[in-house]
């Protein structure tokens, strides 16, 4: 039996992924790093983090799988340089440590669009965490690039609620690549590809997530 580990439990993707986690037999175990406390749960394991300071506490993260839900906007980051921390800093410090202590696999949420060399900096970010966490030597990594997603949010994202309505009235004249996508079939997906048993370095377009 596997133990997961899942960081950004809190957020769109990464609440209902949790959800999917601690339904999920394959683990008998599952560790979230919070800075909030989550409902208690007989498989969850809770530790308030510092993301910063996360390779003090490397021995309490063991885990066979981890989920990378991180990730912020540009307008609630505040700079360049906090958006870089968060969706930069953050996932390669954590991708180092836990496989410091025997992590196998690794799931990244990324965007779509993701491109180191892009003139749009969001983009060029998500692209240079994709290349760093490719780099570590993990047995399988798994990134999701996922269009605009639709669900259940807490907070509130004018620009993107504009976004939803567009995509829901005119959703059928846009190409599927682009299509906004329910943030659960993400979760799903994620779930789905850390349970193969292979080896490498495997990229999931926003496309290919809709089946889930």
């Amino acid at each position: 039996m596997k133990t997961a580990l899942i960081a950004g439990s809190t957020g769109l993707i990464g609440s209902q992924l949790l959800s999917l986690l601690l339904q999920n037999p394959a683990y008998t175990k599952v560790i979230a790093l919070t800075r909030v406390d989550l409902p208690q749960h007989p498989k969850l394991t809770q530790i308030r983090v510092d993301f910063a300071r996360l390779g003090e506490n490397s021995s309490a993260l063991k885990a066979d799988e981890v989920y990378c839900c991180l990730g912020t906007t540009m307008a609630k980051a505040g700079s360049k340089e906090n958006f870089y921390q968060v969706d930069f800093y953050f996932p390669f410090l954590l991708a180092k440590t836990t496989r410091s202590v025997g992590a196998k696999k690794f799931m990244l949420v990324s965007a779509l669009g993701a491109n180191k060399n892009s003139s749009i900096y969001y983009n060029q970010v998500k692209g240079e965490i994709e290349e760093a966490i490719s780099s570590v030597a993990f047995d399988a990594v798994h990134i999701f690039r996922p269009s605009l997603l639709l669900g259940p949010r807490t907070e509130k994202r004018s620009a993107e609620d504009a976004a939803k309505f567009f995509y829901k009235a005119f959703g059928f004249l846009i190409p599927k690549k682009y299509k906004a996508i329910e943030s659960v079939k993400v979760a799903r997906a994620m779930q789905h590809f850390a349970a193969e048993d292979k080896k490498g370095i495997f990229i999931h377009e926003s496309a290919d997530l809709q089946q889930f």
